[in-house]
């Protein structure tokens, strides 16, 4: 799946790569931010809709695709963990007949690819005019908007529209503003200029592993690094 990723324009792989891209945006006069918030994704990412998705996918891009890509074996075994998740509740067993196999190692690259496929066809390409930044990471989206000089709201609408017809998955969509917050981003425009600092959520409790646990040395030190490269 890692090398179907690549074909999500949408796709960025954590906030530093969001503040290296917003470095070189210029912005235009007038533009707005807002982020989005998808509804329970996993669960509302129907299994028949996110499989005819990627199978679309990988016909509409095979130039792009390397010509040893098992896809045939790949959409074969996708329909095996999509729809064979079986997870136990107390002495009992289930097995997940909607959305995406929850808890399985595919579950995170299932959501980007196929709803990103979604937005490369419909909302990247319909919406180009008004996009002048368009970023998501799994179930949270990041947009700089450039309202259009005439029907402003009803432009704005349809993108609203637009993003929640997949199937039943739905988002909650911010009004466009000069602040929002996106994963652990503050993030403000001003001026044309994007300002950004760390996000703390009030309730962070901060817990952490301790040093003690059995884990590896190197958790604990990688999460004294990673959290000195956030700040």
């Amino acid at each position: 799946m890692k090398e179907l990723i690549p074909l999500i324009q949408s796709y960025t792989r954590n906030s530093i790569n969001i503040i290296k891209d917003l470095q070189k945006i210029n912005i235009p006069k007038g533009a707005i931010i807002f982020s989005a918030n998808a509804i329970s994704m996993y669960t509302n990412i129907e299994t028949e809709t996110g499989l005819a998705t990627i199978k679309d996918l990988l016909k509409e891009e095979a130039d792009k695709i390397s010509p040893h890509f098992p896809s045939d074996l790949f959409i074969n075994i996708l329909e095996i963990v999509m729809k064979n998740n079986v997870f136990t509740f107390g002495d009992t067993y289930w097995l997940q007949k909607s959305g995406t196999a929850m808890g399985t190692p595919a579950a995170c690259a299932y959501a980007t690819i196929s709803f990103g496929h979604y937005e490369n066809k419909h909302i990247l390409t319909t919406f180009s005019d008004n996009l002048i930044y368009y970023k998501r990471y799994i179930d949270d989206i990041f947009n700089i908007w450039l309202p259009p000089a005439k029907n402003k709201q009803s432009i704005w609408n349809a993108f609203k529209r637009a993003l929640n017809g997949w199937g039943k998955l739905q988002w909650i969509i911010e009004e466009p503003s000069s602040h929002t917050v996106f994963l652990d981003l503050d993030i403000t425009l001003k001026n044309s200029k994007i300002l950004t600092k760390t996000f703390q959520k009030n309730m962070n409790l901060y817990l952490f592993i301790p040093p003690t646990s059995a884990h590896p040395l190197s958790c604990l030190k990688g999460l004294i690094t990673s959290e000195m490269r956030q700040y």
